[in-house]
Parts: structure tokens; sequence; C-alpha cells
């Protein structure tokens, strides 16, 4: 791959994150509108989140976290190990 478009790459990576969310949910048995009453945000959110097409600010997180009674790391981790 040449550098520039690894380079271009590598950008579109930064701050990407992947997570659990459903599994954690499973295992509380919880629905996505259910977390997402608990967290007072919209389903949507919540699924866009599963998705891996929204990034939650970090009191989000928080409280998701508290929902699960997890650390945050539990439960979000940056892609590509940064």
């Amino acid at each position: 791959m040449p550098l520039q478009l690894h380079l271009v790459q590598e950008l579109k990576n930064v701050g990407r994150m992947r997570n659990n969310l459903k599994v954690e949910r499973a295992i509380k048995g919880l629905t996505q509108e259910e977390l997402a009453n608990k967290v007072n945000v919209s389903r949507q959110t919540i699924n866009a989140m599963e998705a891996n097409k929204y990034v939650p600010s970090t009191v989000l997180a928080l409280k998701i976290a508290k929902v699960f009674d997890k650390h945050v790391e539990d439960i979000f981790a940056l892609e590509n190990g940064d």
C-alpha cells in the first residue's frame, strides 16, 4: 500500500472504538429501548453505538458502565491497539 494511502487509512481509524454493548445487554436481558431509558438517550443512539457508528461521550460511557456494574474499559475499547 502506498504511504499516502496508508496515512489516509490511519486517519480514518483515529478515535474509533469497539464495544460489547450487545453482549452486555443480552447478559442483563435488556432491550435497546430499556438501556436507552436507563441512560436517558434514544434507542437509535444505542443502536448506533452497537453498530460502531457513534462514539459515546465520556459521561454516557460512564452511565452505561454503571448500568452494567462494569468498568468503562470492560465495555469500550479503542480499535487497532490505540
